[in-house]
């Protein structure tokens, strides 16, 4: 990967790049203690506190936080929690491409955005200015949104006034698709019968508290093919859009792919087609070799490499399957960090863009 040179970085501004974050160890009191933070987040758990905090502390967290501790367990590192370090990862890989010092933030856990923010004023002691980048493709309020609001808060408890640049989901960027389109192609060298593209799920009350409209979300079963404001705010439509533009890029028959929804938690109603589903069904419908991606993370986490490599593979092979390949999340790889430095280093106008005060 060639390095940019001949540039200093902008000596009052620093990128903070906001990932979801993970327990700080094994232990189950870390489990337990990341688990709370995670759940008690009004953005995920969206009922009042009171009610909140009787389903966290009095149904979850007796018996939730030691079967996590042995998700997480099953795909521990050496240097800890997969999403951690491929977040270190990135950032490492970023910095020599940027015009501005990077620093990673998580949204539960740590490194926290106030060592994230120390992290930049040792390098840029004059900032002020801050970008941030929620490392999601997709808008939602219990990933997007959530990860947003509280960087900005707890920078404003530290910096108050400090000038603040978000950047924008990304979910059909020209280069993020066509990133995502070559981390996917060389697993279509080999015969497959079908591509799954599983997203994180979410309840559908998400859905209609962050329609701007209040009318469209769910309206009717096309709600997602009909133009509305609500899409710049819509986690279904944009999903559906990335598997498009995707497919499309891939040239892909229409019956070679289809998308689906995994993690459901509760009983409330959630987005389907649900994944679990999906991988009991598509061996009865004739899909014996199948491909998943999980283009709802840029980095690899629990959810892709436990619930999907893991437990996910074991469904569908005891439904009939006969081979499972997880392909994986763009992580490090070159054309991903290379696209996404052109994001900040903002070469043309549509990059610019992505950028909002």
């Amino acid at each position: 990967m060639a390095k940019i040179a001949n540039f200093g970085p902008m000596n009052d501004k620093g990128l903070i790049l906001v990932n979801l974050g993970s327990p700080d160890s094994l232990a189950v009191s870390d489990v337990k203690k990341y688990l709370r933070q995670f759940l008690m987040d009004e953005r995920v758990i969206d009922a009042p506190y009171l009610i909140r905090m009787m389903i966290v502390e009095g149904f979850v967290l007796p018996f939730r936080p030691k079967k996590s501790a042995e998700a997480y367990a099953s795909v521990w590192t050496e240097k800890g929690s997969p999403l951690r370090v491929l977040t270190e990862d990135f950032r490492q890989a970023l910095k020599p491409l940027v015009k501005l010092p990077v620093a990673v933030a998580m949204r539960y856990g740590n490194p926290t955005p106030q060592k994230a923010l120390a992290d930049l004023l040792e390098e840029v002691p004059f900032l002020n200015e801050l970008w941030i980048a929620p490392m999601y493709p997709h808008y939602a309020m219990s990933s997007y949104e959530t990860a947003l609001v509280y960087v900005q808060e707890e920078i404003e408890k530290v910096t108050p006034g400090m000038k603040v640049k978000v950047l924008q989901p990304f979910y059909n960027e020209t280069n993020y698709v066509d990133a995502l389109v070559k981390s996917i192609r060389p697993y279509l060298n080999e015969p497959f019968d079908h591509l799954l593209f599983s997203y994180h799920g979410l309840p559908v009350r998400h859905l209609k508290k962050t329609d701007p409209t209040k009318s469209h979300c769910y309206s009717n079963s096309d709600c997602c093919n009909v133009k509305s404001s609500a899409w710049s705010f819509c986690y279904k439509h944009q999903v559906i859009e990335t598997t498009k533009l995707t497919a499309a890029a891939l040239q892909l028959d229409e019956k070679k792919f289809s998308y689906s929804f995994q993690s459901r938690l509760g009983r409330d109603e959630w987005i389907k087609p649900f994944t679990v589903e999906r991988l009991q069904n598509l061996p009865k419908e004739g899909v014996k070799k199948l491909l998943v991606v999980c283009p709802a993370f840029v980095s690899d986490c629990l959810e892709t490499l436990e619930e999907m490599a893991i437990r996910g593979r074991e469904t569908f092979l005891e439904a009939g399957g006969e081979s499972f390949q997880l392909i994986p999340c763009l992580n490090s790889s070159p054309v991903w960090v290379e696209t996404f430095a052109k994001y900040c280093n903002q070469s043309e106008d549509k990059y610019q863009e992505l950028w909002k005060a």
